[in-house]
């Protein structure tokens, strides 16, 4: 048996070679996936682990229990910490660090390095060991900067430069005095650094006098847990904690494994959906391959053959394929992972220096995907053929499947998509991330339905396009019988395609639904002319709103300013804006009293309102970050959405009671309304500061749109193995057909069929193919975008379904095209059979 299972896989390499294709591109890519993942992590962790070279135990800020002792305000160390911290006994040396973020743009006035990875910080004395000097010397006062050797090079930096960079809107215009090497792993990985004398730092990074985090270095003999020991003994226990070094590395590594877990599962999960598919040309293949050997099998059984021997031959032939699939998958998947990274490179999204790395996980499960997937797929067709017996095999009795097996499977697949659909329509009336595991339920549940169902489904849908077909004549009519001869061929054909169009098709209508919601709720409750805000997202000088103020054009202008309070008992964030001109700058719908913002009068939205059960003239206590408290009435309560909500106050009422106020976001109107020209006015009055977005309802509108169009073509993009996986098996599909029918193909030439005829019967039979799982697909995703639309959109009021005509006419001819190309090769070799010789073949 073990001669027999490798002299058939030796006899169908050519039928084999789109199986190990389909097995193949599955296997690459969960092995690039965990190449990839697996080499940016061990480089972050490296590069990560060098910065805390200089560290032998950290000290940090630790808040009190009582959180209203400091409301809204920032842990800190003070100076006599510090002082404690260098003279405690194993110290050689202690340094107070002061980190924010700080923004540099290039020479061209375009931001270096990613918004979020721009960062700032101090310089310790005239020599810090963090950060060797590469030339230059240290930063003093406010008028000069250290900057990273890696931003130097990238925007064309030297010593004595003027720069141009912004700590939180205001633009400054230090002198570089010197240029650094680091191996800060923000920067490492394409961000900048960005460094100022210690009393500038705590002055631009509002920490007057205190430190965010003190290392200590440990002296010669003494180790790190002896000194966290020492340090433990002098410091205040209530106000600071203490990590090794070790520690913090340790910290750090499991932080970026845990970060890239995201991806790696988001990766997986379509690599996954590629395998899934491929199961279908899997079990479709070792379907034909057992039932064109159906009397070699019975003749096997006949002669002594057991049947664990013929299900095992079978198995055996599955694993020698899955091995060569895994070895050729982790190969190619090697060669993604690579691929990848440089790809990170060409886009600008820097990664520390490191080798490939290919861990012996990835080679197992590489092994193990392959093979085990193979032949799980090849079981099912391997018991069925040997379940056969070997009279009934040899007079092919067999062949044709029952009534009862029909009936039997159709009753199922109706209970199982019925049981789908309520599943997932009972998830679109629940609320949030409540709905979510029954709606992936109720999809599984409802794919798995459809896909028993497709044989029956076939008949009707591929029947209809039969006055199609008829225009092609003889070929036509000839491919439409043939596409239904086999309906469990053609379904498990077609179902490998609907999988992928179903998942694009669903995304592709729940992200241009969530779009249009978002979009018209930033038109609608917005009315201002311009929103300006931070780059990165983190918050605005307050020196940015007056400035603004002072343009000219300006008609009404208003801060968004987010301020910790206590109310009931819990901690809130409250919003402070321009009571005077909030409502010229909103359009936000009152349900309940008026949107008057003044003093002690404020406005709160629904959601709000009905947790605290205030309505419209209410009052409340709220305590502020200085402790103060007030007593403040709710003029009235708006409609919130996901942009604007919470409690209004006005910024006159707020401010008295913040050591340190910040902005979130300033909106504003102007005379002329919204132009390029009032735009650049704009930004002229804030430096052309880079770090800072000054945005109309068009710029936000079409940053949404850009968002989702990303994140649409990163789908599409791993969706496409899928496709390409479900393309493999509609050719291996057709090219075992044309060997089924090489008799019949035969004696059509023989009675008159010319070639052109035979290979355009073989190309509609594909193109019907295509189009009937396109259908499918089409039809489910809509279904799955607009149920999981009604999910998320549950608390969007704007929400609303945007089918997407176009798009679904691309996927449709895109499925057309799938079946065009697939048949290619088969309609080839079909036309070119010797009619003679097929005629006398069995």
């Amino acid at each position: 048996m073990l001669r027999t299972a490798l002299r058939n896989v030796l006899a169908h390499k050519a039928r084999l070679l789109m199986t190990v294709l389909a097995v193949m591109l599955g296997v690459a890519f969960v092995s690039g996936t965990l190449v990839f993942t697996n080499t940016i992590s061990d480089a972050y962790q490296k590069s990560s682990a060098k910065g805390f070279d200089q560290v032998d135990v950290a000290v940090e800020p630790d808040s009190p229990d009582d959180e209203s002792d400091d409301l809204g305000k920032e842990p800190e160390l003070s100076q006599a910490v510090l002082d404690k911290a260098a003279k405690a006994p194993g110290a050689e040396s202690a340094i107070g660090v002061v980190t924010g973020f700080t923004a540099i743009a290039d020479k061209n006035g375009k931001l270096v390095g990613g918004g979020f990875q721009s960062q700032g910080g101090n310089y310790w004395g005239d020599k810090d060991p963090r950060y060797p000097l590469k030339t230059g010397k240290a930063p003093s006062g406010k008028d000069e900067v250290a900057i990273d050797a890696e931003t130097a090079d990238r925007a064309g930096y030297k010593v004595g430069d003027t720069v141009r960079l912004s700590v939180d809107g205001p633009v400054l215009t230090p002198t570089i005095s010197a240029i650094f090497t680091t191996d800060d792993g923000n920067v490492a990985a394409g961000g900048s650094l960005a460094l100022f004398d210690t009393a500038t730092a705590q002055q631009l990074f509002h920490r007057t006098g205190a430190y965010d985090e003190i290392d200590v270095k440990a002296a010669p003999g003494t180790s790190q847990t002896a000194l966290r020991t020492n340090l433990d003994k002098v410091l205040p226990q209530d106000t600071t904690s203490t990590t090794t070094g070790q520690e913090l590395a340790d910290d750090q590594a499991e932080m970026i494994a845990a970060e890239m877990s995201g991806l790696k599962t988001g990766l997986l999960v379509f690599a996954g959906i590629a395998l899934f598919v491929g199961t279908f040309i899997i079990a479709n293949t070792f379907t034909m391959l057992v039932a064109q050997r159906t009397k070699e099998l019975a003749l096997l059984r006949a002669v002594g053959a057991s049947r664990k021997q013929v299900t095992r031959s079978v198995l055996l032939e599955a694993f020698l394929v899955g091995a060569v699939a895994a070895v050729t998958g982790l190969l190619a998947g090697i060669g993604i992972g690579a691929g990848l990274r440089g790809l990170m490179g060409l886009l600008d999204a820097t990664v520390p220096a490191g080798p490939l790395v290919v861990t012996p996980g990835t080679v197992g499960t590489s092994f193990a995907v392959g093979i085990l997937i193979t032949m799980l797929a090849a079981w099912l067709p391997g018991r069925r053929a040997a379940k056969i017996p070997p009279v009934a095999a040899m007079s092919s009795v067999h062949a044709t499947a029952t009534t009862k097996s029909l009936v039997l499977r159709n009753t199922l697949g109706a209970l199982v998509a019925a049981a789908g659909v309520t599943v997932v329509l009972y998830a679109t009336t629940m609320n949030g991330t409540d709905g979510q595991a029954p709606m992936g339920l109720g999809a599984v549940l409802l794919i798995i339905g459809v896909f028993i169902l497709t044989p029956l489904l076939s008949r009707p849908l591929i029947a209809s396009a039969a006055p199609v077909l008829r225009i092609f004549g003889v070929s036509g009519k000839l491919a439409r019988q043939n596409s239904v001869r086999n309906p469990r061929r053609t379904a498990a054909t077609a179902s490998a395609l609907m999988i992928g169009l179903t998942l694009i098709t669903g995304m592709t209508v729940m992200a241009g639904s969530l779009q249009k919601g978002i979009d018209k709720m930033a038109t609608s409750a917005l009315q201002a002319d311009y929103v300006v805000s931070m780059a990165n997202f983190n918050s605005l000088s307050p020196d940015v709103e007056k400035k603004l103020a002072r343009t000219d054009g300006v008609t009404a202008i208003s801060p968004m300013r987010n301020a910790p309070a206590r109310i009931d008992g819990e901690t809130e964030y409250v919003t402070g804006v321009k009571g005077s001109t909030i409502g010229d700058l909103t359009d936000l719908k009152v349900e309940d009293g008026t949107f008057e913002v003044s003093r002690t009068q404020v406005v709160v939205d629904e959601d709000t309102a009905e947790e605290h059960g205030w309505k419209a003239g209410s009052t409340f206590p709220a305590s502020y970050e200085d402790d103060r408290k007030q007593q403040l009435t709710v003029a009235g309560v708006y409609e919130g959405n996901e942009m604007i909500r919470g409690i209004m106050v006005d910024v006159a009422t707020l401010a008295p009671h913040q050591t340190d106020p910040a902005d979130m976001q300033v909106m504003l109107k102007t005379s002329g309304g919204p132009s390029d020209a009032t735009k650049d006015k704009l930004e002229k009055a804030l430096g052309n500061n880079p770090a800072v977005k000054v945005q109309d309802k068009k710029d936000v509108s079409n940053e949404i749109a850009q968002m989702f169009t990303l994140m649409l073509n990163m789908l599409y993009g791993l969706l496409a193995m899928a496709v390409l996986v479900a393309v493999l098996g509609v050719i291996n599909t057709l090219a075992m057909s044309v060997f089924e029918r090489s008799q019949e193909i035969g004696m059509l030439r023989a009675i008159g069929l010319d070639r052109k005829g035979i290979k355009r019967m073989v190309r509609l039979e594909s193109l019907v193919i295509s189009l009937f799982g396109g259908v499918l697909g089409v039809g489910l995703g809509v279904f799955f975008g607009w149920a999981a639309g009604e999910l998320a959109g549950a608390k969007m009021p704007t929400y609303e379904l945007v089918l997407p005509w176009n798009r679904m006419a691309v996927f449709l001819l895109l499925a057309a095209a799938v079946g065009v190309l697939a048949a290619l090769w088969p309609a080839r070799r079909a036309a070119r059979l010797n009619m003679l010789s097929a005629i006398k073949s069995e």
